[in-house]
């Protein structure tokens, strides 16, 4: 199977320069910045893609690759920080700050290279950068600019090493999909053969591979992520799998009876009532990183009570995706920013006695769908909208308490009915309802009222990464807000996110 190497230089869209190439049945995988030349020759890769990134390349403490990279006669393509950074090492010039360009341009192609075979002369690409190429290394010619940047595209044909100042990975470069195409298939001559079926068989290797004969602890929660892993598990090792459901006393309503019932009717799994404990480490907490590490930690701790019963097991299963490993930390190396932590990464605690399995942590949430369809898993638990592990506590704003839970159960229960009886739930990425620290003067009944707010929020997307507000009906909106200050005693103000991502995330904490 041809794969294809892509070095993370600190992109928040590393993954996406991956995952494009997965959409064009090439394998791909993501490896730190300064992988050795000895380590690329050991994964026997078709071609290498260095990635955007935050820095700057005059900077002393810039990422830097191996320069030994462009002597293995591998095709490379630089996006981005990846062109400047190849410019910079094989003897060009980078110029700091200068013409800086964000948003939409126009390339005009302006020496022919099949890097760019088969595209018009000129076309609209996606531009984020500060720094510019200004003069270009011995063997690389110009392949085009745009209105404001003189060098936009450079190539070696015979070397084989492209680089271009745009973003062919993002949507919003509409021809970027047929230059990443031109790139793997006529420069690497690479064969589009990887599909689910392959990760499957990849991961079943991998597990057996890496377990043995031993036992795997899953947690499952019913969510589309833990149950795609469990099946996956289960293909993988049958019986060494011991599933288990913690209902940690932060579940929607009535969840934890109903998930509980749909799970056994697919796996092994055991049921494990924790809503004390975790409700009781919660107590007096309000600063949310400290929420998601506090339940991260305490899900260990049941793990570890399970694995005890169970005469000991070493290995636990973990269904986390890649955005949750880009938010919590650079997950494959490079210097990418944190920006939550998320409670089965940052979460864990130090002392963790188990060794981690974490199949899918490369792949997006539509990926994990694929997966799923791809393992016959029914429709309705693959379009289950996400839901965070660490469950109503960060949705909670504040101070976790039975009494603030039931009153938010009440409330995303009515808007989440809604939205099905509505059809909009399968139209929306993820829907969810926040009670809000405050309080709000209203009138009930010809009374004053002093009662909670909640924040409703829904959200379009397709891999989590970036999210738009949802824009329901105006008709839709006002009668779940009547519904919820009608039938929900302690709430008399309902509110609705129209915040995007970025600037904002989607969960509130």
């Amino acid at each position: 199977m041809d794969r294809v190497l892509v070095l993370d230089f600190g992109s928040q869209y590393t993954q996406l320069i991956a995952r494009r190439v997965r959409e064009l049945k090439v394998y791909s995988e993501i490896v730190p910045f300064n992988i050795t030349p000895e380590d690329v020759l050991a994964r026997l890769p078709r071609a290498l893609i260095f990635s955007g990134g935050p820095a700057s390349v005059v900077q002393k403490k810039a990422p830097l690759p191996d320069t030994g990279l462009y002597n293995l006669g591998l095709p490379i393509l630089g996006i981005c920080y990846g062109m400047q950074v190849t410019c910079r090492l094989l003897g060009g010039q980078v110029t700091e700050g200068g013409i800086r360009e964000y948003g939409m341009a126009h390339f005009q192609q302006e020496h022919s290279c099949r890097l760019f075979a088969g595209l018009p002369r000129r076309f609209a690409v996606w531009m984020s950068h500060g720094d510019s190429v200004r003069r270009l290394p011995p063997g690389l010619v110009k392949c085009g600019r745009t209105g404001h940047l003189a060098i936009a595209a450079m190539a070696d044909e015979e070397r084989r090493i492209y680089g271009v100042q745009f973003h062919p990975e993002v949507e919003h470069t509409p021809l970027g999909r047929r230059i990443l195409a031109n790139f793997l298939f006529r420069i690497a001559r690479c064969q589009p053969s990887w599909t689910m079926q392959e990760f499957i068989a990849e991961k079943t290797k991998e597990i057996k591979a890496v377990v043995g004969r031993e036992k795997v602890l899953c947690a499952v929660s019913g969510g589309v992520d833990s149950t795609v892993l469990a099946t996956l598990l289960y293909r993988a090792i049958g019986r060494q799998l011991v599933s288990v459901f913690v209902d940690n006393g932060l579940l929607r309503q009535g969840e934890a009876d109903s998930v509980f019932k749909t799970l056994r009717q697919r796996l092994p799994v055991r049921f494990v009532p924790a809503g004390e404990r975790f409700l009781k480490r919660l107590q007096g907490v309000t600063n949310p990183e400290r929420k998601r590490r506090l339940i991260g930690n305490e899900f260990i701790r049941v793990f570890e009570d399970v694995a005890e019963k169970e005469g000991g097991i070493r290995f636990l299963a973990q269904g986390t995706l890649y955005p949750d490993l880009i938010e919590s930390r650079s997950a494959f190396g490079g210097p990418s920013a944190t920006i939550k932590t998320h409670h089965n990464v940052g979460g864990l605690p130090r002392d963790l006695r188990f060794q981690l399995i974490e199949p899918l942590k490369e792949l997006f949430k539509d990926e994990v769908r694929q997966l799923g369809r791809a393992l016959r898993i029914p429709r309705a638990i693959l379009q289950r909208h996400p839901f965070p592990g660490p469950g109503l506590a960060v949705r909670i704003l504040g101070a976790v308490t039975p009494e603030r839970l039931e009153l938010l159960r009440a409330a995303d229960h009515i808007f989440i009915q809604e939205l099905m009886r509505s059809g909009y739930y399968h139209r929306v990425w993820q829907a969810l309802a926040v009670l809000l620290p405050v309080r709000s003067v209203g009138v009930m009944g010809d009374s004053r009222t002093y009662e909670n707010v909640v924040a409703l929020r829904a959200v379009t997307s397709t891999d989590a990464m970036t999210a738009d507000w949802a824009r329901l009906p105006d008709e839709l909106l006002a009668r779940i807000a009547r519904r919820i200050t009608n039938e929900v005693r302690g709430i008399n103000r309902v509110v609705y996110d129209i915040s995007s991502k970025p600037p904002a995330t989607i969960e509130w904490e």
